[in-house]
């Protein structure tokens, strides 16, 4: 029954209907503005905030990289320092004329007086020690 009431309800048409029409209707046309404001900002924080985030990446896998450079850097600086460090006691070596002496022997196979020089294969003394 109020459906068929409704019907043959007019509407009045006096200064405070059409002042609360306007009303609503402004207020409609406001939040619709407010809500393409929202999600105009929303887009562009969401832009702002991927281009940050691809940054970050960016230089974490940049500063990664770099770390493994400097380890291997490191690395190498120690081998280094090492080899100078044997050179540097070969050069102290080489200033005695005794072990110039030997080496002379071992390697170019000189000798002194009297002395006989048997070569024995490096792989013998290998099997040699392990024996030991």
């Amino acid at each position: 029954m109020r459906g068929l009431n409704r019907e043959k309800v007019s509407s009045l048409k006096n200064a405070f209907i059409s002042t609360q029409e306007k009303k609503s209707m402004f207020q409609l046309r406001q939040k619709r503005k407010l809500m393409r404001r929202l999600t105009a900002f929303g887009v562009i924080a969401l832009i702002v905030l991927g281009a940050m985030m691809s940054a970050v990446a960016t230089q974490s896998t940049s500063l990664e990289a770099k770390e493994e450079k400097l380890a291997e850097a490191k690395q190498q600086l120690a081998e280094l320092e090492k080899q100078e460090k044997q050179s540097e006691e070969e050069l102290e070596r080489l200033k005695d004329d005794e072990y110039i002496a030997d080496l002379a022997r071992k390697d170019y196979f000189l000798s002194e007086e009297g002395e006989i020089i048997f070569n024995i294969p490096e792989s013998d003394q290998k099997e040699q020690q392990v024996k030991e």
